[in-house]
């Protein structure tokens, strides 16, 4: 759980220096919160998935039902974020600093759940 967090907050970082410098200052703010959003919700999926390892079968689903129901919780907020103020949340950035945090993550789960 503190490796995705850690990794989290790295990748937040670096997602919104990169897109700092493609879309501008006006892409710091969406990178940094939907980075922060996508590191949060990874906390939480991992830490139920862990919960369903050494279980039953229906444990380990509902972990894993659960960490999918939080990333998709995350992009209908991304979502939100962009319909109801788009001009703090740009549609681009903000996509791109969850999506850019989060795929990342999923990769390395497999890695931080041994």
């Amino acid at each position: 759980m503190r490796k995705s967090l850690a990794a989290g907050l790295v990748l937040t970082l670096v997602v919104t220096a990169i897109l700092s410098t493609v879309f501008g200052g006006v892409a710091v703010l969406p990178g940094l919160l939907s980075g922060l959003l996508a590191t949060v919700l990874q906390v939480f999926a991992v830490r139920a998935l862990q919960r369903g390892f050494g279980g039953s079968h229906t444990e380990f689903a509902r972990g894993f039902v659960t960490g999918t129901a939080l990333r998709l919780a995350g992009i209908v907020l991304v979502l939100l974020a962009v319909l109801l103020d788009r001009g703090r949340f740009a549609p681009l950035p903000t996509a791109f600093g969850y999506l850019g945090v989060v795929v990342p993550l999923l990769f390395l789960e497999v890695r931080f759940l041994r």
